[in-house]
């Protein structure tokens, strides 16, 4: 199956930033991240498999986050014809993509959060 990504219309703003404004947009809800790191991590998951990996998420929240992740090619799903019937989330080759950044913002957070030789780390 070939993957087609249709042009999405993000917010941009100031051509010399326009691609950090895109990429917030695409990803810059609380959650995203998050859900997109753990099917990096995990791989294609069901929705209780997704909500137990992203602790504290609410199935509200995690619901309408899937579906812009989708709406945003991000993340597919996946009716799975096994009994009982089930839904799988997988990354796009588009949400896939996006390990790079992800495992950046990872390795950022985990520096900026080390107390050794950071005074000015506060979230301990």
């Amino acid at each position: 199956m070939t993957e087609t990504l249709n042009q999405l219309h993000v917010w941009c703003q100031g051509e010399e930033w326009c691609p950090i404004t895109s990429t917030t947009t695409l990803i810059g809800k609380k959650w995203h991240p998050v859900i997109i790191h753990r099917l990096l991590e995990y791989g294609p998951s069901g929705f209780n498999e997704l909500k137990r990996a992203v602790d504290g998420i609410s199935s509200k929240v995690l619901s309408d986050s899937l579906e812009d992740l989708e709406s945003k090619q991000l993340v597919s799903r996946e009716i799975v014809n096994e009994k009982p019937v089930r839904v799988e989330y997988s990354l796009t080759k588009h949400g896939e993509s996006l390990r790079p950044v992800i495992v950046s913002m990872r390795d950022w957070g985990t520096e900026y959060l080390a107390p050794a030789d950071n005074p000015e780390s506060s979230l301990v």
